[in-house]
């Protein structure tokens, strides 16, 4: 079962879906007491896929990929490597990604997203399932100039429209041995899977939890694999998942 956040019209909606067909509405919390109300929509009346989550934070992974340190020119880490993005760069399925007037660098990155269902901290690694609401696709827009400039990177991961998520959240699907690739104008530029994690998620969600208290509908990015490149005006970028889902966003100029 996947959720959603959406839009018909001008109603802000939330839902349920198997992806194919048909989104029926809900009330209430996903990760809790929700009700099914009855009313069931053709996923084609969908006028806007919203971010599936609204977080508190947007917690991101470096280097979580052997073979993405590599092409970096940077160490393997010996612990997770964190970093944060604003949410306010969040967007959803078929937004614009804006590429800023700033920048002369902007990179695609897919990953895996997790969503947090519950409010957690110092949490075991063999609890942290619990802890996870589910799993979506994430861009980790980057402004490559920015990040190679600066050592902390906030600019560089938090242009507006940084961050599209989505198309929904996946309740059911297993995370730890996904296909995960990014496709720019219908060609393959990434591929890999979530098995070649140096941090798997357990051990991701404890570590992370040591800092910070997660808070329901953070969202985790848990890094990229190798074959990051750069995005021009009019690319379309997709990012697939294996069992979750494609999330698609066009690449326009600001202004």
């Amino acid at each position: 079962m996947k959720y959603l956040r959406f839009m018909v019209g001008e109603e802000t909606l939330q839902g349920v879906t198997d992806g194919i067909g048909y989104v029926k509405e809900i009330r209430g919390y996903i990760g809790g007491d929700y009700q099914l109300t009855g009313r069931q929509l053709p996923l084609e009346e969908i006028t806007k896929y919203l971010p599936p989550s609204v977080p508190t934070k947007i917690i991101a992974v470096g280097r979580n990929y052997r073979a993405h340190a590599e092409e970096m020119g940077e160490e393997i880490p010996t612990e997770p490597f964190l970093f944060l993005k604003a949410p306010s760069a969040l967007i959803g399925h078929r937004e614009n990604i804006v590429y800023p007037v700033e920048s002369s660098r902007v990179d695609y990155e897919a990953e895996l997203g997790l969503v947090i269902s519950r409010k957690g901290r110092h949490i075991p690694p063999d609890e942290a399932d619990s802890f996870i609401l589910g799993c979506c696709c994430f861009n980790d827009i980057t402004a490559r100039d920015f990040q190679q400039k600066e050592h902390q990177w906030i600019r560089a991961k938090s242009f507006d429209t940084f961050a599209p998520c989505g198309p929904w959240v996946d309740l059911s699907v297993q995370p730890f041995d996904l296909e995960i690739q990014m496709y720019r104008n219908g060609s393959l530029v990434q591929n890999s899977r979530t098995r070649d994690f140096i941090f798997p998620i357990p051990e991701l969600v404890s570590f992370i939890s040591r800092y910070m208290t997660l808070y329901p509908g953070d969202i985790i990015a848990t890094g990229t694999p190798s074959g990051v490149g750069p995005v021009e005006t009019g690319d379309l970028l997709s990012v697939r998942i294996q069992g979750i889902g494609e999330l698609q966003n066009r690449v326009i100029r600001e202004g």
